[in-house]
């Protein structure tokens, strides 16, 4: 089956396309998110996500470890929000990045349930002025082209229109 890989920039619509891809199988669902509510800003973040979804759908909090939330998630169609709040809890925590992109390549390859993965698009804008925001750049990038790869499918979200960019709407 495969999984989908949904990109585009901030407020893009991506989260938005992505439930609506999900929703599109029969729950239960699962959403596994990967934010953690750290200021006011980010709880009203959440907050806003979680108002759009019913009770059909089922949090796991995963700021790290995906391949355990896919996991959990056992046989429910699963959207994974955001591969770039993920990226950011393991660069700012020093973890692994390369082993926790390879056990999450492995969580995905044993799923047979729907899957879609959410990430920001950050490689559109200027060029970061401090070597982290480079990294994080540079990191962001090179883990949307691996996942891109793989999954089945590509959809790129601009002002709420999404790009079928590989394989089929």
């Amino acid at each position: 089956m495969g999984f989908t890989l949904v990109l585009g920039g901030a407020r893009s619509g991506k989260s938005r396309h992505a439930e609506a891809l999900v929703a599109r199988h029969a729950a239960p669902w699962a959403y596994i998110a990967t934010a953690e509510a750290w200021d006011g800003e980010m709880r009203d973040r959440i907050a806003q996500h979680q108002a759009r979804r019913d009770a059909r759908w089922a949090t796991i909090g995963a700021p790290l470890d995906l391949p355990g939330a896919l996991d959990q998630a056992g046989d429910r169609p699963a959207l994974v929000d955001c591969l770039t709040l993920w990226l950011t809890n393991l660069m700012l925590g020093e973890h692994d990045v390369a082993a926790a992109t390879a056990a999450l390549e492995a969580a995905l390859d044993g799923r047979a349930a729907p899957t879609v993965l959410v990430a920001n698009e950050v490689g559109l804008g200027i060029v970061p002025e401090n070597r982290l925001a480079r990294a994080f750049r540079d990191q962001a990038g090179l883990l949307n082209q691996r996942l891109a790869a793989r999954a089945a499918h590509v959809h790129f979200v601009a002002a709420g229109l999404p790009l079928v960019m590989k394989g089929d709407a």
